[in-house]
């Protein structure tokens, strides 16, 4: 009896095994998720004012009234928020007051989330970093694009962005529907509009890359990408204010913050180019964006080799200490490396930061353009991170920290 039970439990055990073996890794990504993860989740996301240092409030009050920035920020160090703050006009005509839970349009802080989806495909073995785009679209009118390629910034694709822009124009097309991202490759097949350089000759950040990307997503999975990112990476991740929303399948978008120009003069209007999503379109909050930080540190998301391969730095070093990896830009200061993104379309501006050794992660996102978020040098120092803004170093690597207001 005891033998029999033990070849039982041993069948079990096998069973699970190749069960486990013979599951993707999205489906295990899916099944995972459990109430403690919630409850983690919850946790994290505690924040007691009392505690916090009140210089960033003195900080970020001064960054509101001199520097007129409105919007919410976040900063946490190993997991823990120790500041937030929800200021200004969510929209301005209307008098509606920001909420710490406010959702913004990411812009291209979207970027972060299309490159994780494209590395779960990679991971799924769906996809490979060296495949050429032609392979899902034989009509692709550019020879020797890859998804590395596309990642990178390195395809020398013209922008869509002018380029469809200047066909509506000149078409006088109604700007009020918006467009998919297969609407946009069928009309790069169709006109085959000039490249700015050769594929792979270098660096050149474009939006049309990760358009493509999003539009490859597509292609391999069968789904719409809001879908797919819905599935695989917001619900994984416990992103609950997270979606993709785009004019191709929303009249109105239903979000609650309004862009808007730098001096309040006008709301900046939705059209036909909020349609293509993967280079923008991912709508989310501080704590969303929180919480998506703690889901890639911890491994819930992807392999550490593929976190690895997203934040090695791919292109040639500007100022010696920023580049770009897979939908992250990188920053070395020493022992010090920062992956962040930065974010500016249609009456939207944020940066997205995370400090990967010392787990600092600083959030800000601005839904009036100007210049207040080049002046938070006071922040980073706050924060314990290195000043992340371009004109900071010299070539040699020396602070220019009085090269700003």
């Amino acid at each position: 009896m005891i033998s029999y039970l033990r070849q039982f439990l041993s069948l079990i055990l096998v069973t699970i095994f190749l069960y486990s073996c013979s599951t993707a890794p999205s489906e295990k990504r899916k099944q995972e998720r459990t109430v403690t993860d919630d409850e983690l989740d919850s946790i994290a996301l505690i924040y007691d004012p009392k505690k916090a240092d009140p210089r960033y409030e003195d900080f970020v009050m001064r960054l509101h009234k001199r520097s007129s920035f409105n919007g919410n920020v976040l900063v946490a160090k190993k997991g823990k928020i120790i500041y937030q703050k929800a200021i200004g006009w969510a929209d301005y005509l209307h008098r509606d007051s920001l909420k710490i839970n406010s959702v913004f349009e990411l812009a291209s802080v979207s970027k972060p989330f299309t490159s994780v989806g494209i590395m779960m495909l990679v991971e799924d073995g769906k996809l490979r970093l060296n495949q050429n785009v032609k392979e899902f679209f034989p009509e692709f009118p550019y020879d020797s694009i890859t998804v590395k390629m596309l990642l990178t910034h390195r395809s020398g694709m013209m922008n869509y962005v002018y380029f469809v822009d200047g066909l509506w124009k000149k078409a006088k097309r109604d700007e009020r529907p918006g467009i998919t991202n297969q609407d946009v490759m069928k009309l790069i097949a169709e006109h085959k509009p000039n490249p700015y350089m050769k594929p792979g000759k270098k660096f050149h950040y474009n939006n049309s890359n990760y358009m493509v990307l999003a539009a490859i997503i597509e292609k391999v999975s069968g789904q719409k990408y809001s879908q797919y990112m819905a599935e695989n990476v917001f619900k994984p991740a416990g992103l609950k204010n997270t979606a993709v929303y785009s004019k191709a399948e929303y009249e109105k978008i239903p979000a609650d913050v309004i862009g808007h120009d730098r001096t309040w003069r006008r709301s900046v209007a939705q059209n036909f180019l909020d349609g293509p999503v993967g280079d923008k379109g991912v709508y989310s909050t501080i704590h969303d964006l929180f919480l998506f930080d703690r889901a890639l540190r911890s491994g819930r998301l992807l392999k550490k080799t593929s976190l690895d391969s997203m934040y090695k730095p791919q292109n040639e070093m500007q100022k010696g200490h920023f580049n770009y990896g897979f939908g992250w830009r990188t920053f070395e200061d020493q022992e010090k490396k920062v992956v962040y993104h930065t974010g500016w379309w249609h009456g939207f501006r944020h940066i997205y930061l995370r400090q990967l050794d010392n787990d600092i992660t600083v959030i800000l996102l601005s839904n009036l353009t100007n210049g207040s978020l080049l002046r938070l040098d006071e922040l980073y120092d706050l924060a314990g991170m290195p000043v992340v803004r371009k004109s900071a170093y010299s070539g040699n690597g020396k602070n220019n920290s009085d090269d700003e207001d």
